[in-house]
């Protein structure tokens, strides 16, 4: 950790010294420590700029997410620990910039842009700011191409667009990011970035190595900030995931972003914004939380002119399956679809556990043909025929014969159980997925 500290600090006085205008000001005191919360007086500066604390470990790195006439409320990086009263406080002027390249791929980094795999130092030339200019909406290129994903289901049946921001709606443990490893082994996307915000230290670990594999992992950057990070680092674990997709966007790649979580991103500002004295809203959401989340989608999507395009997979949790959660209801409005995974199929074996009748992709339409979305149009009706009279076919309370469209939803549920699973080391491609389709579709229309 103290590694990190010091190569964080010489890569903000790297920063700070190619920026002409940065004039930091007298160095203050540390005055109150409130959780994670830093008081500081006798200096000055801005919001999101960052401040050196000494401590009896040495130099702590923390952001200014506040003030109070002369109060400046600072939140640390890494974890607080060895904290004085009357601790010296020294602005640092701006974030320093997060390293983009190339040679990203393949790696693991923290929030900070940071390696984490102890595979040596970053050799990157370029610093990308965090802050990204937004592009104009009506600069944007339409969605118009496919994406394959390797996922039966969803190439078929909630088929993705190049540049699409999909939501992926689950409670825990109910397969989510299994399904995330599998797109990645899947995909035919040129690069993948992988944001890991909030989750087990385990999981981290064994999403790296069981469930990204080494072909996955050769073409991906992986940001991950485990659950034991400050709030700081995960809200930075996710922006910073972002910001080397759009790096690698602007550079004309196709990149896959696979976000897990968009809930703990939310939950890390909910922490932040109420530790400076923010007011809850929503069900202890303040409004800060809803008005990051839109900032933070909007800048995956296709680029404009020469650029690529940035297709984006947001895990959102859902409290006890609760799809009116306040984050679940603000991330589909802002969202071009969701995928809900069932806990119901999961319990029952059925995997990936997407639950076909809820999901929706809204661009699907626009990026597949008139035969395929007819296809998708028959299955989905003989699909949900066989799950509404469910009930009633299990207890058999219904007779055969009582309803032709009845008989052959019953006949046809095998092989729809069959096409919408796959295996978890299975990659299935667009066109196959289009043609298994057509040909389930025939026979709904027999």
């Amino acid at each position: 950790m103290k590694a990190r500290q010091l190569n964080l600090l010489n890569q903000l006085k790297n920063y700070t010294a190619k920026v002409p205008h940065f004039m930091p000001e007298a160095s203050g005191q540390l005055v109150r420590v409130v959780g994670l919360t830093l008081e500081a007086s006798g200096c000055r500066a801005s919001v999101g700029s960052l401040c050196s604390i000494e401590t009896i470990t040495g130099d702590l790195v923390a952001e200014v997410i506040g003030f109070d006439d002369k109060l400046l409320y600072l939140m640390p990086i890494e974890e607080l620990s060895g904290v004085l009263p009357g601790a010296k406080v020294t602005p640092l002027g701006e974030q320093a910039g997060i390293p983009v390249g190339l040679s990203l791929l393949g790696r693991v980094l923290d929030g900070n842009g940071q390696p984490l795999d102890g595979a040596g130092a970053l050799h990157t030339e370029q610093h990308a700011p965090r802050q990204s200019t937004a592009i104009n909406p009506l600069a944007r290129r339409a969605i118009t191409q496919p994406l394959d994903v390797g996922v039966r289901a969803i190439n078929a049946m909630l088929t993705v667009g190049k540049g699409q921001r999909m939501g992926l709606f689950a409670g825990s443990g109910v397969g989510k990011s299994v399904l995330l490893g599998m797109m990645t082994r899947g995909t035919t996307a040129d690069i993948i970035v992988v944001g890991l915000v909030g989750e087990r230290g385990r999981e981290v670990k064994e999403f790296i190595e069981e469930i990204l594999g080494e072909q996955g992992r050769a073409r991906s950057v992986v940001v991950a900030a485990p659950a034991d990070t400050s709030p700081l680092m995960r809200l930075r674990a996710c922006e910073t995931s972002t910001r080397i997709a759009e790096y690698f966007r602007d550079l004309g790649y196709n990149v896959l972003l696979l976000m897990d979580s968009l809930t703990r991103y939310a939950q890390a500002q909910r922490e932040i914004a109420l530790a400076v004295g923010e007011p809850p809203a929503t069900k202890g959401y303040p409004p800060s939380v809803f008005a990051k989340l839109p900032k933070l989608v909007e800048r995956a999507g296709n680029g404009g002119g020469k650029q690529g395009s940035i297709t984006a997979f947001y895990t959102v949790l859902t409290e006890g399956d609760d799809l009116q959660d306040p984050i679940a209801d603000a991330a589909r409005a802002i969202l071009d679809g969701h995928i809900v995974l069932s806990r119901t199929l999961a319990d029952s074996g059925h995997y990936p556990a997407i639950d076909v009748e809820a999901s929706i992709s809204r661009v699907a339409p626009m990026v597949i043909s008139a035969e395929h979305l007819e296809a998708m149009r028959k299955v989905k009706q003989v699909y949900s025929l066989y799950q509404q009279n469910k009930d009633l076919i299990s207890i058999g309370a219904y007779t055969q014969g009582s309803d032709p469209r009845i008989d052959n939803a019953i006949r046809l549920q095998p092989a729809m159980n069959a096409f919408l699973r796959q295996t978890m080391k299975e990659a299935i491609t667009f066109d196959s997925s289009e043609l298994m389709l057509t040909q389930l579709g025939a026979q709904c229309q027999a």
